[in-house]
C-alpha cells in the first residue's frame, strides 16, 4: 500500500491509500478520484517526504479528543459521500465488482458488503475496492 498527500482544486486536503503507483495513476486517468468534502474530480499529488523508519522510538499514544472528533467527522463524511452518490449493491457487492472490473457490467462507483476473502480476492486480482468507514455511532453507544 501507498499513502499520497492529496488536494482537489478546491484546495481541501486529504490522504489517499492505493495499492500502488500505478494503482493511483489508472484511477486519476479513469477520473475516479474525488473531494471527500466538495466532491470535486480536479484532485492531484501534493509533494511529499518519504516516511523513513529511524531508530527512534515514536510517540504511541492516542490522539486528543478533539482529534478524535474530527477524525470521526471526516470518516462519516466520506460515508455520507458514499451513501449518497455510489449505488449500494448489498452483499453482492464482490461479484459486481469483479463484473464491472472485467467490463460485464456498467462502469459505475457501488458499495455493499463483502467478506474478507472476497475483498482479498478483488484486491489479489486488481479490482479496486476499499473499506467504508464506519457510521460513526450514537452518543448514547459512546463509553
Amino acid at each position: 500500500m501507498i499513502k499520497y498527500a492529496l488536494a482537489c482544486d478546491g484546495a481541501h486536503e486529504f490522504e489517499g491509500w492505493f495499492g500502488s503507483s500505478s494503482a493511483y495513476d489508472e484511477q486519476a486517468a479513469k477520473g475516479l478520484l474525488t473531494c471527500p468534502v466538495c466532491g470535486s474530480a480536479g484532485v492531484r499529488k501534493q509533494i511529499m517526504a518519504p516516511a523513513v523508519a529511524g531508530a527512534r522510538k515514536h510517540n504511541l499514544a492516542p490522539t486528543s479528543p478533539a482529534g478524535r472528533e474530527a477524525m470521526m467527522e471526516a470518516l462519516s463524511a466520506v460515508r455520507r459521500y458514499v451513501e449518497d452518490r455510489f449505488d449500494y449493491v448489498g452483499d453482492a457487492f464482490a461479484r459486481e465488482a469483479r463484473a464491472i472490473h472485467e467490463g460485464r457490467s456498467e462502469e459505475r462507483n457501488i458499495y455493499g458488503e463483502a467478506s474478507l476473502a472476497e475483498a482479498k480476492a478483488l484486491v489479489e486480482d486488481g479490482v479496486p475496492v476499499a473499506l467504508l468507514p464506519p457510521a460513526k455511532p450514537d452518543e448514547g453507544e459512546l463509553n
